[in-house]
């Protein structure tokens, strides 16, 4: 099991029930592919971007560190990219 970080960008039009409901979806998909998640935490609320993702000028950025196995970064990855209130996701691998 390695270390990773996970910095996600974040649409920042969403109410606070459906941001709550997103956390509970990114958490749980690094459950299920057999991850730990260690720390998971809003980074910065609202923070302009330098250019527009996705026609959203601003986005919230969440920070979540997990441990997991290689293998299981790609099946993660492709679950991130079906979500459309999901931007950006940076997964990068901590070294110990």
């Amino acid at each position: 099991m390695n270390k990773y970080e996970a910095m996600f960008i974040i649409r920042p039009d969403l109410s606070e029930e459906d941001k709550e409901n997103l956390f509970t979806q990114i958490k749980d998909t690094i459950t299920k592919n057999n991850g730990n998640i260690l720390n998971a935490d809003i980074w910065a609320e609202k923070r302009k971007l330098y250019f527009a993702i996705k026609r959203c000028r601003e986005g919230i950025y969440y920070l979540v560190n997990f441990t997991a196995s290689p293998q299981a970064i790609s099946q993660i990855r492709h679950a991130y990219k079906l979500n459309e209130n999901i931007l950006r996701v940076l997964i990068t691998r901590v070294e110990r």
